[in-house]
């Protein structure tokens, strides 16, 4: 069942008054977690914190800040027992032998840590996968090293830290799920909001050759809603499933839109090693959790009037 041969129906997670651990807890992605399930959780909010605004930052939102740091297992010792744990942590330095012990040993020692959670959700990525041109990818089709030409460890130590949540969701029998997101956006940024930046500068957006390069976008306000999903599917089996949105999207596709509300052009650079297509099949991740809601032109749209420097109308 590890790769998701046989779905469970839909099943949500009673996170409201529990007690919930999110990892990564400064970064783009797992932030606006945070301030979702803060209003109605008691939210352990780790990190490094290596910044004292960013601990002060999180304290507003009404989490709980913890510094821990997954190259110091001993620095776990500061965690409280909690009930659903969401792993967004993620090292990304280009040194190998730090990569592979903070994004494998440290989900290892994490998990050991945590063992009595009713579940452990592991954010991991599309990243993972071979290129394979625009044929949508399914969670048991062939791994790669897809990013090495941006982030020469990503690919190989979020492979190894899968290996490594699948080895202790049966070893520590903790019910576990792995979930490899495709393009996570929102108002606070994320991929598309790059290319509008590299539009403003009139920078070239490198793209694959073989084009368009198809993505499934997440917005924030469906991956809030639909982690309490992904903790109700948890398994000792460790189920890896997709996570984007529903719509398969080129990204030339949201560049000209983009395009289109601001007045700004896209510049596009063909190159060899860019990032390809990497769009995924939904069939599993719809079973677990559903349809996403936000239409991909609204979720650009919100992100545009967010980010937007003063003196460009949205036409």
């Amino acid at each position: 069942m590890g790769w998701g041969e046989d779905v469970a129906v839909m099943n949500r997670a009673p996170i409201e008054g529990s007690r919930i651990l999110i990892t990564g807890a400064t970064g783009q992605f797992a932030r606006p977690l945070v301030s979702a399930y803060a209003a109605t959780a008691q939210v352990f909010a780790a990190a490094r914190y290596g910044k004292q605004e960013d601990h002060d930052a999180i304290a507003a939102l009404g989490a709980i800040p913890v510094r821990i740091d997954l190259s110091h297992p001993e620095s776990l010792s500061a965690l409280p027992d909690v009930e659903f744990v969401i792993n967004a942590a993620v090292a990304k330095s280009g040194d190998f032998e730090r990569d592979l012990r903070d994004n494998a040993e440290g989900v290892g020692h994490l998990m050991a840590k945590v063992r009595n959670a009713r579940a452990f959700l592991h954010i991991s990525t599309t990243g993972v996968y071979a290129y394979e041109g625009h044929r949508p990818r399914k969670e048991n089709d062939a791994l790669g090293d897809n990013h090495r030409a941006m982030f020469p460890t990503y690919s190989i130590a979020k492979i190894a830290a899968e290996c490594v949540v699948r080895f202790a969701a049966a070893a520590f029998d903790l019910p576990a799920i792995i979930a490899r997101m495709s393009v996570p956006y929102g108002d606070d940024g994320g991929w598309p909001y790059f290319h509008l930046l590299a539009m403003q500068n009139h920078q070239p957006i490198t793209v694959h050759p073989e084009r368009p390069n198809f993505y499934n976008p997440l917005h924030v306000d469906d991956y809030i809603e639909k982690m309490p999903y992904l903790l109700g599917a948890a398994s000792c089996d460790a189920m890896t499933t997709n996570l984007g949105g529903s719509q398969m999207v080129a990204l030339e596709e949201w560049c000209a839109h983009i395009g289109e509300r601001t007045g700004l052009v896209p510049i596009f650079e063909e190159q060899a090693n860019a990032f390809g297509s990497l769009a995924i099949d939904t069939t599993l991740m719809h079973a677990l959790i559903g349809e996403t809601k936000v239409d991909w032109r609204d979720g650009i749209d919100r992100m545009l009037q967010a980010r937007l420097q003063d003196g460009i109308v949205l036409s």
